[in-house]
């Protein structure tokens, strides 16, 4: 079995120094996987011209969505089994690899199935970089390194666009591509020696494949047919009931096989803990909510409100920039005050009240005061992005910490594609995300886009009350025990 390193190795301590190229390591990881989810929308139309093929574009982004959702509970599955630094090491690696092929692509097919490859990888960037960082440092400590992984994706968020619309139309489109190989590269040197004397906390596990294939076809089934229903295919066609019914029938099968497994993908008792249940639902709420109005509040500014396509990128921007700043102000109190879940839970409360005002002012009359309550109901909600983590890892076992961080993220993930699914089929009167090219001020009815807005504001309340019944438990102020193989 692979690991960290041999059973009789002897390993240094980790200094300061190492840990922080440790931590930049891990940044850079997430970076790139952050990165890809919005680099490529903006270059979309372009890759469409140049490779001949339009009507199958959405694939671009559904074939990444697919793979790095099923794989995430699978790499936090392996890095409890392997150790951490094999595994980040080969996500990293399958990453690169898929970037290349994507880059060489000569048709959109090809184009799909390389970012497949991708999605691979890239499902394991951010679950193992957040575990890693959590055998580094207390759960005290933690808060303050998942601040700044707020501020990863908030570059991701603002850059990515940007970078994308750049080099699709100034240089050649492939270059959102061949821009992860350098960087991919230097993560991968920059944790791979210091991640020798990462301290070991893989036991004797054995991956439950039946669980395993159940969840792949579960997810892969329900991911289709939310992104072909209303668009592909009619609500009703046989097509998309025929999908509903097999991912019904294998989610069934897979939580069956969770209580009947001697060791299941994911061990029932993780879930069963009332604090990693909570974190995990609560913020796969605020994550797909986030995730949803990330893309359907520039449509509404571009359908209802006659912005351009610029116009709303930028308007959007304290919306994508508030959740960086709650993170960081939640995460940073979380080291000196016993309370850890005042500023969430107040967090939260705001946003619900601040995005219940957006849905009732939105409208050319209230921009500006609605370009405040964005920021506002994106600040509450990162405030609780850094807590829910922590918290599930310092209540999680420290032999499962790579699955129950996993899980946390699969969730995070599958919320995320099922609520923008679910606003796009209300929004849009479809389930795709192909609405490029709106012209016209009215093209979508306003209406379709307040319910969605409340629905919104029903979720943020959902995760508030969820949060608000998460138990508070101590949080350590010592680094776990280093564990042995089989002990």
């Amino acid at each position: 079995m692979g690991t960290d390193a041999g059973p009789g190795s002897a390993r240094q301590p980790l200094t300061q120094a190492d840990i922080r190229s440790v931590f930049i390591g891990m940044m850079l990881a997430m970076f790139l996987s952050a990165l890809d989810g919005t680099i490529v929308a903006t270059a979309m139309p372009t890759i469409g011209r140049e490779l001949g093929d339009v009507q199958h574009l959405p694939w671009i982004v559904t074939a990444y969505l697919l793979a790095s959702t099923i794989a995430t509970p699978l790499y936090g599955k392996f890095a409890d089994m392997h150790g951490r630094r094999v595994t980040m090491l080969v996500a990293v690696a399958v990453f690169i690899i898929g970037s290349i092929a994507c880059a060489l692509a000569p048709s959109l097919l090809t184009l799909a199935l390389a970012r497949g490859v991708q999605g691979l990888g890239g499902g394991g960037l951010i679950a193992l970089a957040q575990t890693i960082i959590a055998d580094l440092v207390t759960p005290r400590e933690r808060g303050r390194y998942q601040a700044y992984f707020g501020g990863v994706f908030a570059a991701a968020s603002v850059l990515g666009p940007v970078l994308g619309g750049f080099f699709a139309q100034m240089l050649h489109w492939s270059l959102i591509f061949w821009i992860n190989l350098p960087l991919g590269l230097f993560a991968f040197w920059l944790i791979n020696d210091k991640l020798k004397r990462l301290p070991r906390r893989e036991r004797q596990h054995r991956l439950d494949l039946p669980g395993a294939v159940l969840l792949v076809g579960a997810t892969t089934s329900l991911m289709l047919m939310m992104n072909w229903g209303g668009h592909d295919y009619a609500w009703l066609s046989p097509q998309v009931l025929g999908l509903a019914a097999v991912s019904l029938l294998a989610w069934i099968g897979f939580f069956a096989r969770l209580a009947t497994a001697h060791e299941p993908l994911i061990p029932l008792a993780i879930l069963a803990d009332r604090v990693v249940a909570a974190a995990t639902f609560s913020g796969a709420l605020c994550v797909g909510t986030y995730v949803g109005l990330s893309i359907m509040v520039p449509i509404f500014f571009e359908t209802s409100l006659g912005l351009s396509a610029r116009q709303s990128g930028l308007a959007l921007i304290p919306f994508m920039i508030g959740v960086p700043i709650g993170a960081t102000i939640s995460g940073r109190t979380m080291a000196v005050v016993a309370n850890y879940k005042a500023v969430p839970t107040a967090g939260l409360a705001l946003s619900v009240l601040c995005f219940a005002a957006f849905a009732l002012l939105a409208g050319d009359e209230h921009f500006w005061l609605c370009e405040v309550l964005l920021a506002g109901t994106a600040f509450g909600i990162g405030t609780v992005f850094p807590v829910v983590t922590v918290a599930l890892q310092n209540a999680a076992p420290i032999h499962h910490l790579g699955t129950a961080t996993a899980t946390m993220n699969f969730m995070r993930q599958l919320a995320g594609a099922i609520i923008v699914a679910i606003f796009g089929a209300i929004a849009l009167g479809g389930g795709g995300l192909a609405v490029e090219g709106f012209e016209r001020r009215g093209a979508v009815d306003a209406a379709a886009f307040r319910i969605v807005f409340f629905i919104a504001v029903g979720m943020l309340a959902a995760a508030l009350a969820i949060f608000a019944l998460m138990e508070q438990r101590p949080l350590r102020d010592t680094a776990p025990p280093e564990e042995r193989s089989g002990s």
